[in-house]
């Protein structure tokens, strides 16, 4: 317990690069333990991940195997989703009975995921949460499911959710780099209009700023986000 903002604390994480697969098992676990918990890391890894409700076997993840990338699914919602190594990766548990998760968390996309608004402004970039484009289904950041994180007029992240009985994970990723030849072969996007709606935090201007250390100050704010009061 913290002794000041009364919020509990579980072990700390520690920012950093790991595979895609460490950090969707840390999520899942901070979920099961039912406590207050901030994680962001840099990947390690190439991968596609895909949602919890995607049934049969969709093309992309077939085209994923050929490619030897591996797929992993995700507990939380959404459909595909590409992740390159450097990529940022976020989450947050909540009690359900903290007030910050609400009757409305699966609209609260902007409330819970303030802390991402205020890394990118710590970075000098303009940042807002947003109705997604509706471009490609299959494509969760250009999907029309959910919120998306824009930056400059495109796409540079997504979030996604799972409740439990006891606990809110409210997950998410930050594109550093975009491979839109991958994405577009991956999800079958011919017009290359669609992909150019996406962008990274390279594209942006942070070429010199390394992923992990991106990572930490995620965290850290993420973590101040949690030690507020709900």
């Amino acid at each position: 317990m913290d002794g000041a903002s009364g919020v509990p604390q579980g072990p700390p994480i520690v920012a950093g690069m790991i595979p895609l697969a460490e950090s969707l098992g840390q999520d899942e676990r901070s979920l099961r333990a039912g406590r207050h918990r901030a994680h962001a890391a840099a990947l390690s890894d190439r991968s596609v991940s895909y949602g919890v409700g995607v049934r049969g076997a969709p093309a992309y993840l077939a085209r994923a195997r050929e490619l030897g990338i591996p797929a992993l699914r995700r507990t939380t919602g959404g459909t595909g989703l590409v992740h390159l190594a450097g990529d940022l990766v976020w989450s947050i548990v909540l009690p359900r009975s903290d007030p910050r998760v609400g009757r409305d968390f699966v609209r609260a996309y902007a409330r819970l995921g303030e802390p991402l608004v205020r890394f990118f402004v710590g970075l000098g970039l303009d940042a807002r949460w947003s109705d997604p484009p509706g471009l490609v289904d299959d494509y969760c950041p250009l999907s029309a499911r959910g919120s998306v994180l824009v930056s400059s007029g495109r796409v540079i992240g997504a979030a996604a959710q799972h409740l439990s009985r006891d606990s809110l994970l409210h997950q998410g990723t930050v594109f550093v780099s975009v491979d839109r030849p991958l994405i577009a072969r991956l999800f079958g996007i011919a017009d290359g209009t669609i992909t150019a709606r996406l962008s990274g935090l390279r594209e942006l201007g942070l070429e010199r700023r390394a992923p992990a250390s991106l990572a930490s100050d995620l965290q850290r704010l993420l973590a101040s986000a949690l030690e507020r009061p709900g």
